[in-house]
Formats: C-alpha cells, sequence, structure tokens
C-alpha cells in the first residue's frame, strides 16, 4: 500500500488527471446511466474547489496589488488585460461565425419532435451589469461569492494599503502569508483532481453516451476545431509576439488548469488551478496573476463567445434567415456585449442566446426549439468552450505581465522541466 501510495504521487498531476479523464469516459461507455451514480463524488469535488475560490481571489488579489511597486502601476495592468480580452473574444468571435459559415452545421437539421425549452430569462442589461460590480454591501458580496464585486472590493483595499505605506505594512504581510496558505491549500484540494474527474466525465459520458451527438456532429466540429485554432493562433501567436515564448511551453504550462476546465465545465472551478498554473509553473508575477486571472475568469468568455456566435449562424440556416455582412456585424457586436461578465458556470451561454439570436429576426418561439435541440448536447460543448476561456485567462496574464515586467526569465524553461518530469 505504502508503495502504491508512493508511486502514485510520484506521477505528475495533469497525468493523473489525463488517465482519470480518459478512464472516466470508457467507464461511462461501459456502465450507461449508472455511471451517474457516482456524480456525487464529482459534485463533492467541485464543491471543495468552490470553497477556495472566494478566500483565494480576495487573499491573492489584496496580497497582489500590495506588491506592486507604485499605485500608478495598477491602472496600466487593468487597462492592458481588458484591452487584451475584448480583442481575444472578438477574434474568437470571427472564427465561429467563419467556421460556421465554411461547414453550414445547420444544413438539412430539422427540429421536428424537439421540445421546446423552458422559457429563459431576460438577459441583464450591460448597465444593469456594469452597476453590480460595485457592492451595495460587501459582506453581501463575500456570502454569495459575487467575484466581480469582490474583485473591485479587493482592488480598492489593497490600493488602500499600498498607499498607506508603512503604516499598513503589517496587514500587508498578513494578506502575503495568506496569499501563500491559500496556494497551499490549493495544492491539498488539487490532489482529490484524479478522483473527482473520473466521476464527473464518467456521469456525463453515462447519462449522454456517444451515439447522441451524431445529430450536433456539425456544430460540434465547428466549437472544437475553431477553438483549437483560436488558442493555437490568437492565444499561442499573443504570447509568442507579446511575451516572446514558445507555444508549446506555454500549453504545456497550462495543461493542468486545461484538463480541469475540461472535465468541470467551469471557469470558477478552474481559477484555483489557474492561478497555481500562472504563478508557479509560467512565473507571472503575482501582482499580475492575482488580478488578472479572476478578472479574466469572470469577464473573459473566448470560448462562449466563439460558440453563441457559430450558434447564430446555425440557427439562421435551419429556419432560413437570410444574412448579410451588417448581420454579421451585428451578432459579432451584440455576442461581445453579453459574452461580458457571463456566469463561469456549465451551460450559462445558454442563457445568452436569446438576446443574440433576436437581433438577427430568429422568434423567441424559434430560440426555444434551437436550446431545446442543443441542452442534451451542451455539456460536451461547454467542457471545450471552458477549456478556451482558462487558456485565454493565461495567455493574457503572461502577456500582461512581460509587458508590464512582471514575467520571471526563468519562464522560457518551463517546457523543457515539465516534459522532463
Amino acid at each position: 500500500m505504502k508503495r502504491f501510495v508512493t508511486g502514485w504521487f510520484s506521477i505528475p498531476l495533469w497525468q493523473r488527471i489525463l488517465a482519470a479523464l480518459v478512464l472516466g469516459a470508457a467507464a461511462g461507455w461501459l456502465l450507461g446511466p449508472a455511471a451517474t451514480q457516482i456524480q456525487w463524488v464529482g459534485d463533492l469535488f467541485i464543491r471543495m474547489i468552490r470553497m477556495l475560490i472566494v478566500p483565494l481571489v480576495f487573499v491573492t488579489l489584496v496580497s497582489g496589488v500590495t506588491s506592486i511597486p507604485a499605485p500608478a502601476k495598477l491602472g496600466s495592468i487593468g487597462l492592458k488585460a481588458m484591452a487584451l480580452y475584448l480583442a481575444t473574444t472578438f477574434v474568437a468571435i470571427l472564427f465561429g461565425i467563419t467556421g460556421a459559415l465554411t461547414l453550414r452545421p445547420g444544413r438539412g437539421v430539422t427540429l421536428e419532435g424537439v421540445a421546446a425549452a423552458a422559457p429563459l430569462s431576460e438577459p441583464v442589461p450591460l448597465g444593469e451589469r456594469l452597476m453590480a460590480i460595485v457592492p451595495e454591501n460587501v459582506f453581501a458580496a463575500f456570502a454569495s461569492g459575487d467575484i466581480l464585486a469582490i474583485i473591485f472590493f479587493g482592488i480598492l483595499l489593497g490600493a488602500g494599503l499600498l498607499t498607506a505605506g508603512e503604516t499598513a505594512r503589517p496587514l500587508s504581510r498578513l494578506f502575503q502569508a495568506g496569499s501563500s496558505a491559500m496556494l497551499r491549500i490549493t495544492h491539498i484540494v488539487m490532489e482529490a483532481a484524479p478522483i473527482g474527474v473520473f466521476a464527473l466525465v464518467a456521469s456525463v459520458m453515462g447519462s449522454e453516451g456517444p451515439s447522441a451527438f451524431i445529430t450536433v456532429f456539425w456544430l460540434m466540429f465547428v466549437v472544437y476545431i475553431g477553438g483549437a485554432l483560436h488558442m493555437i493562433a490568437t492565444h499561442g501567436g499573443m504570447v509568442r509576439l507579446l511575451a516572446r515564448r514558445p507555444l508549446l511551453g506555454f500549453l504545456t504550462a497550462a495543461r493542468e488548469p486545461q484538463l480541469l476546465a475540461f472535465s468541470t465545465s467551469s471557469s470558477a472551478a478552474t481559477l484555483p488551478a489557474t492561478l497555481e498554473a500562472a504563478v508557479e509553473r509560467m512565473h507571472v508575477g503575482r501582482p499580475v496573476a492575482s488580478s488578472v486571472i479572476p478578472l479574466g475568469a469572470t469577464i473573459n468568455m473566448d470560448g462562449t463567445a466563439l460558440y453563441v456566435a457559430a450558434v447564430a449562424i446555425f440557427a439562421a440556416q435551419i429556419f432560413g434567415v437570410p444574412l448579410g455582412v451588417g448581420d454579421y456585424a451585428t451578432i459579432a457586436f451584440t455576442t461581445m456585449l453579453v459574452s461580458i461578465g457571463t456566469a463561469s458556470v456549465p451551460s450559462a451561454s445558454l442563457f445568452l442566446m436569446a438576446a443574440v439570436l433576436e437581433v438577427i429576426g430568429i422568434t423567441p418561439e424559434q430560440t426555444a426549439l434551437v436550446i431545446g435541440f442543443l441542452l442534451p448536447f451542451d455539456r460536451i460543448l461547454d467542457m471545450w468552450r471552458t477549456v478556451i476561456n482558462v487558456t485565454g485567462d493565461l495567455a493574457v496574464a503572461t502577456c500582461v505581465a512581460a509587458i508590464e515586467g512582471e514575467l520571471n526569465d526563468s519562464s522560457s524553461d518551463i517546457a523543457a522541466i515539465d516534459l522532463i518530469g
């Protein structure tokens, strides 16, 4: 037993997660619906991860802000991160539109016999979404897990400690110690990842089955190939151009959060692993990682934007709605707006489609049919969308760190170290 335990923990975590993912898919395929009985194990793992999110984001964010050399640099980091997040989201939308126009996934698809989805809640206007960033009650924001509000207050508190100087030094050191402790706790919880991934993937495969995805194959192809090209060309190209880091090294360092993102379908649940990968594998400075990555987990939705744009074209092809250049521009603009601040939870993008489909003339009844058709397959699509989102968070954090001089020079050695290990 001791030899087994020693051997198990000597295997790199990403390899254990990957093996669990493959074994979970095989178990789900063999067991069928019976595999859903172990979903509670995966849900327990997600619950452990969610337990960490609020304290980890808050403590590491405040710690990161207090370690910034000058207050003016905080604004510089935020503006660069926002600009890069918006740019990558726009490019992702172009990949979604182009892929759907090229492969025409809606051609020949019939919605006869599809049950319409239940009425969706109205999309929250952008103004209200931005207003909600400022919490009326900080403690209520912590209790509800409102990440954007927590980020806003954490930045303010960090800026206050930074400008207070020596007087606030003891509290700054407390947050720095807390940040180190939270990252260690993350290490401990992540050791349960293979078990949680096995249960989650087995449950999905057992309930859906591989044959269920044939009818939506071409849309899946658009999302998966478009997402892969986006990560390689956009994220990889950005890291290569701005951070002078090789694509292989970047993807190697990102593999653990990517695998976790694929199994959990939640950027929020993957946030602790993403932060850990940025700081310890990519050597992104904590001032950048602790501010850029939590922000990205909330507003960076490259995968969601690509998917929603592709579905808009997909729906137009099903219902024979003619689209012109102006319609494509409208789809891109609307998708970009509604994707900002999307909840970082599974299937959140389904609730955004009504706003995008409406602008190209798809009726609410038709939208309900499209969502009813996609709902059974959404989890397997959402798993890949989350991988794209998380990869974008890491790419932007790496680039901002390089621009701000917060990227450790040894980060270029990460790929070699990891491949050897």
